[in-house]
């Protein structure tokens, strides 16, 4: 909620999650001062730390809120997702009241048939899910996917999809690590996975070649091989080239066409 500078930012940082509060919150190695000092570059606290800067680009936060209050109230909503231990016993059970068996009739019109028109895959989750309710992680970073906490039968699953609303849902290096991080996280936790998989491929270019593209997205591979929890894979659209391979290619259901 406060500033978090030098050494000190490390203990968060060994954390599963960080949120931050909008406009208070600070984290970073060195200061405005000390940067403007060794490099000569002028740069605000919000600019060099703040919750925009490691929501959306740095990718160090998992989610910022507008004020304490909304953060604490967020944190009470997120907790209700998690296990208390990695004992599966801990896993939370709420009483179903949204019908397992109930129809969505929308989802027939969310999904476009050309292969080429984006749409928000997050209203596809929305209805799939127990009362529409997801808890997204790092909903301002690399949103060409979507990681997200929601319930099913009320039990809690993790959600991973790709969105074609955002660079038509390939994968590329901030993609790969978000997701990644997220299915260890599920995997410790005894938590089942649902991947919802539309992408068209890897993204290309030797910004992605050089960046590592190769390293990252074996990170994301690695990440569900190695996964004991159930997982199930929905192929919504369209699943091509290697990127088939990193999403989950386990229990597949693959939709028709209408």
């Amino acid at each position: 909620m406060g500033p978090c500078a030098g050494g000190a930012v490390y203990s968060p940082a060994m954390t599963d999650f960080i949120f931050m509060v909008e406009d208070t919150s600070y984290m970073f190695v060195t200061g405005p001062d000390v940067v403007k000092t060794v490099t000569n570059e002028t740069v605000t606290k919000e600019e060099l730390g703040g919750a925009s800067a490691h929501t959306s680009k740095s990718g160090v936060a998992h989610g910022s809120f507008p004020n304490d209050v909304a953060a604490l109230r967020a944190m009470r909503r997120f907790m209700d997702f998690l296990p208390s231990s990695n004992d599966k016993a801990t896993l939370p059970t709420k009483e179903v009241t949204d019908p397992v068996d109930r129809l969505s009739p929308a989802l027939e019109r969310l999904v476009p048939d050309d292969p080429n028109t984006p749409y928000d895959m997050k209203d596809v989750i929305r209805h799939l899910v127990d009362h529409g309710d997801m808890f997204e992680i790092m909903p301002n970073s690399a949103q060409n996917i979507v990681t997200a906490f929601c319930r099913m039968g009320g039990e809690t699953v993790g959600v991973v999809a790709n969105n074609p609303l955002t660079l038509a849902g390939c994968l590329d290096i901030g993609a790969s690590v978000k997701a990644a991080r997220f299915v260890r996280f599920c995997d410790a936790f005894n938590i089942p996975l649902v991947t919802l998989v539309d992408v068209p491929g890897f993204l290309p270019g030797t910004g992605q070649e050089n960046g590592g593209i190769i390293r990252h997205g074996a990170k994301l591979l690695f990440a569900y091989a190695e996964a004991n929890v159930p997982k199930i894979t929905v192929i919504v659209r369209k699943a091509y080239g290697g990127a088939y391979d990193v999403m989950s290619r386990y229990v597949l259901l693959v939709c028709r066409s209408r």
